[in-house]
């Protein structure tokens, strides 16, 4: 599949894969950034942003997805900085495709099975109920949202997704029905057998439990050139809840 990136910078190339639920465009301060620097490639996940949708989503395709899209762009070898969900890509990636990896970042995900999470399930409920018959704007969207999201940083994140289907309807750019029904395949899948032996960098938010100390052992039987760092009183959206320190982290580990 052929996914719908946007670019900035010169230099080494970067790839960065958003989280589920996430579109480029969340990252598009950080990526120009970065590009004092690097070449940086945001793609929109299948059934995200502006990428296309399918009935498959699943960690095999969304993989195939990067490869394709590393092929296509003629590189080699790349860094590849993953949040949540695109962490997870990126890990899976690495352990079954060592070679076009230069380095890895991680951010607030392991390796752990698990279901998905009771967030991730709130805001997709909260989405399916939105009435867009009754939304002429995208703050009506906002206050259908508010009736069960209270954050407004989590509103405002989802609310990039929100576009006019066409001159008088608003609708979400997600699969949000493939997405929703596939959910147990992303989370709850088996590790890449082999390990990754290039530099890693996780970083995990200090409020968040993505990432816990009884995971680090896995890590690090996988990944054994791996480093955690926590940002303390920050949530799984780490980048967002503290860019500086976060954006720091990243540029002196691929700078290193």
């Amino acid at each position: 599949m052929k996914l719908f990136y946007r670019q900035f910078g010169n230099g080494e190339s970067v790839v960065l894969l958003h989280g589920l639920l996430g579109v480029s465009d969340n990252w598009v301060t950080f990526a120009r950034q970065l590009g004092a620097s690097y070449s940086v490639f945001v793609p929109d996940l299948r059934n995200h942003g502006q990428s296309p949708h399918s009935d498959m989503f699943n960690l095999a395709s969304l993989e195939d997805d990067v490869m394709e899209l590393i092929d296509t762009l003629g590189l080699e070898e790349v860094y590849i900085i993953g949040h949540s969900l695109g962490g997870k890509i990126g890990m899976f990636f690495s352990l079954n495709h060592p070679d076009r990896v230069k380095k890895l970042v991680v951010v607030d995900i392991g390796l752990r099975k698990s279901l998905a999470s009771m967030e991730h399930l709130q805001l997709i409920d909260a989405m399916g109920q939105v009435d867009f018959s009754k939304a002429k704007q995208r703050s009506d969207v906002d206050k259908q949202l508010a009736r069960s999201i209270s954050s407004l940083k989590l509103r405002q994140f989802l609310l990039k997704n929100v576009y006019w289907r066409d001159r008088n309807m608003l609708d979400w750019r997600f699969n949000l029905k493939a997405i929703n029904e596939n959910l147990l395949s992303i989370f709850d899948v088996d590790t890449p057998t082999g390990f990754y032996p290039g530099p890693v960098l996780f970083i995990r938010g200090g409020n968040s439990n993505y990432i816990l100390d009884e995971d680090v052992p896995e890590i690090i039987t996988k990944f054994p050139g791996a480093t955690v760092r926590t940002i303390v009183n920050v949530s799984h959206w780490v980048h967002a809840d503290a860019p500086g320190e976060f954006f720091t982290l990243v540029k002196e580990f691929l700078d290193g």
